[in-house]
């Protein structure tokens, strides 16, 4: 699952040049490619809480891969319209993964193993981006752009292929009536906090107004985490070959390094926080977010480490406020309802922040304003993970 729900985003990056100049896609249309996904993963969150509380996660998730692969091979028939057409259906379909995913985590994984779970799945997505960015080329000169970027559907019509076994096997073995979650706590026949509320009542409603605010720090964590990603990855090269007079190749490959390092956060924080605490992990994280921008600004020459630095701490920001949710969510319709909220506030950051980051550069002529921006965003991060993570773990 998470092999397909960056990938197919990513896949076009590498061969824009030949999709450009084959289809007459404008400048602007070229940056949809990108931007469109990230756009629908924040408005299309209701359509896939809506699927998630009809047919249930597993069904979501098979929606999600049918969707991602029909649009990778519409993506690779057509004209520009039909490119961005079939680009429209795999953002809408990924964002039901999105949601799906952390439901599923929590609903079937063990309590002390949901951290490492949720590591895993987002270090397979920064490895699947990978794979993808550095195979789409090579692939494209063999057969040609349409087929390079069709190819890596076969990946995700693996993964359909699987779910859709694992749904028959799982209706195979079901009961004939599937038993409700029960409640958290019972509050029958009583009215809600009223003069005759029972003590349960009472509890339930302070634990709802403590999941509200976890989430709305969690909301503002992940804007900063998602403004503060997508804008160095939106950017990273060209202020490298601007600032150090790196070559293409040279900024490309610096760029690389800061999406596998990800790889190295994103198992680091359940390794870490297994250890001590996932509010010290957190810490850790933010503190390696904000050292990016901040080294960059202070000690460009030191670009590498800053990059490595900056890739373990998305990955591992990612890890970390995921981890949270399973922390404060009662059941998988506060798990869905919250991750919804989270992602779509996210993501909306990340529609906005590069193009605000590329505006402050041609603005100023300066890389320090957009580096600011990214720090910013970064500081947000840490106010929100830390207080929601401090507050999660005193429930």
């Amino acid at each position: 699952m998470a092999l397909s729900l960056r990938a197919p985003i990513i896949a076009p990056t590498a061969v824009i040049t030949d999709i450009t100049s084959d289809t007459g896609l404008t400048a602007v249309g070229a940056g949809l490619l990108t931007g469109l996904p990230v756009l629908l993963f924040a408005l299309a969150t209701p359509l896939a809480t809506r699927s998630i509380r009809r047919f249930g996660p597993e069904t979501t998730i098979i929606l999600c891969l049918a969707g991602v692969l029909a649009g990778t091979v519409l993506r690779s028939l057509g004209p520009a319209s039909v490119v961005l057409a079939g680009t429209v259906l795999i953002g809408a379909a990924m964002t039901l993964g999105n949601i799906a995913v952390p439901v599923l985590i929590r609903r079937d994984v063990p309590f002390k193993r949901i951290s490492a779970v949720t590591g895993a799945y987002s270090a397979t997505m920064n490895i699947g981006s990978m794979a993808t960015l550095l195979g789409t080329a090579p692939l494209a000169a063999l057969l040609g752009w349409r087929w390079a970027i069709a190819a890596w559907g076969l990946v995700t019509a693996a993964g359909l292929a699987y779910w859709l076994l694992r749904q028959r096997r799982a209706r195979q073995v079901a009961a004939p009536g599937p038993a409700p979650e029960a409640p958290r706590e019972s509050t029958a026949g009583s009215s809600r906090n009223g003069p005759g509320a029972t003590a349960a009542t009472v509890r339930t409603s302070t634990d709802r107004a403590h999941f509200r605010r976890v989430v709305a720090l969690l909301v503002l964590a992940f804007c900063g985490q998602s403004a503060a990603y997508y804008a160095t990855t939106a950017w990273l090269p060209l202020l490298l070959s601007d600032t150090r007079g790196l070559a293409p190749t040279s900024s490309g490959a610096t760029a690389s390094l800061f999406q596998i390092a990800a790889v190295i956060g994103a198992f680091g924080v359940p390794l870490l926080a297994a250890r001590t605490r996932l509010w010290i992990a957190t810490a850790v994280v933010a503190l390696c977010w904000v050292t990016l921008p901040i080294g960059l600004l202070a000690a460009p020459e030191a670009f590498v480490l800053w990059a490595v630095i900056g890739g373990i701490a998305q990955g591992g920001g990612f890890t970390a406020i995921f981890s949270i949710i399973p922390r404060v969510a009662h059941n998988n319709a506060d798990t869905a309802s919250a991750s919804a909220r989270i992602q779509a506030g996210g993501y909306l950051a990340a529609t906005c922040a590069p193009p605000l980051a590329g505006w402050l550069n041609s603005s100023t002529g300066s890389w320090t304003a957009p580096l600011f921006l990214v720090l910013a965003a970064t500081l947000a991060f840490t106010v929100g993970s830390l207080l929601a993570v401090r507050l999660a773990d005193r429930r």
